[in-house]
């Protein structure tokens, strides 16, 4: 019992990214332990995967229509997850640093959504795929969204590699979508037309609508959120007006050097800059 509660205090501490993990890691075992006790066999597909991933006939989506964005906390195998929730943790925290957990999850979301629209699109009007049936799972389209998001908007942004060094983040994107496009000649073409269906929606959020609120899973973000507690009463004072003053302050500084950081890069911050930049990010 006291697993279940440290994991549970776990969840309800962790931010957005780690809830997403959580929750696909759990539907991953959830999903295998049903497979053992209905005695499956490889290729075989238990109860959850039949009813939750996303089919390529159309005709499904009409009786499962929850399909086109639940098949993104779905995974096919360890190696299949493994790295998924590697790149959802670095990416993702590092998304967060910038936007707000909600958009976190908008993003992984719509994401989800564009990347199965561009999957039921390619299968059915290809001729790559012309007689040939699949199913979509896994959490690539959402992460890609995620991943085009946060290097659209800081491309120069550079992170350190072990045994590398530092590296630019649209590097690393790049190499991302690579894999994707050389991935369109392979078994799996489907599955990487919808991980650049995810990464498109990343990339046109960020670049022509960035300024637009998407309040579509306000609902579903609520959930993640928890219950907030009351805010207490406080009273207006000038002591106040002269705190709200020097954040507004502050604020405008932050966000002048987070648009040096996307247009040069962090090394190009003097180191005034980059003393500012740590001292409010311990506040």
């Amino acid at each position: 019992m006291s697993i279940i509660k440290d994991l549970k205090y776990r969840y309800k501490s962790g931010n957005i990214v780690e809830k997403l993990i959580y929750i696909n890691v759990g539907v991953f075992i959830l999903t295998l332990l049903i497979s053992v006790f209905q005695g499956l066999y490889k290729g075989q597909l238990n109860f959850i995967m039949e009813w939750f991933s996303l089919n390529d006939d159309v005709s499904y989506l009409l009786t499962r229509p929850w399909s086109i964005l639940s098949y993104g906390f779905l995974h096919g195998g360890f190696i299949h997850i493994l790295m998924n929730m590697i790149v959802l943790y670095f990416i993702g925290n590092l998304f967060i640093e910038y936007f707000t957990q909600k958009q976190l999850l908008n993003f992984y979301m719509l994401g989800t959504l564009f990347g199965g629209i561009v999957f039921l699109f390619s299968q059915n009007y290809f001729p790559l795929f012309e007689g040939k049936s699949t199913i979509l799972v896994g959490a690539s389209a959402g992460i890609s969204a995620i991943f085009v998001g946060i290097t659209t908007y800081m491309p120069n942004y550079s992170i350190r590699l072990r045994f590398i060094g530092f590296v630019k983040l649209w590097y690393l994107a790049a190499f991302w979508i690579g894999l994707d496009v050389l991935g369109l000649i392979g078994n799996n073409a489907g599955g990487h037309f919808a991980h650049l269906g995810g990464a498109l929606f990343g990339f046109l959020y960020v670049s022509k609508a960035s300024n637009t609120e998407i309040n579509i899973f306000d609902n579903i973000f609520s959930i993640f959120k928890g219950k907030e507690k009351p805010l207490k009463t406080v009273y207006k004072s000038k002591t106040r007006n002269n705190t709200t003053v020097q954040k507004d302050v502050n604020q405008q500084q932050i966000d002048a050097i987070l648009d040096k950081i996307s247009k040069s890069g962090y090394d190009t911050l003097t180191k005034d800059e980059k003393e500012f930049l740590f001292k409010q990010g311990k506040k």
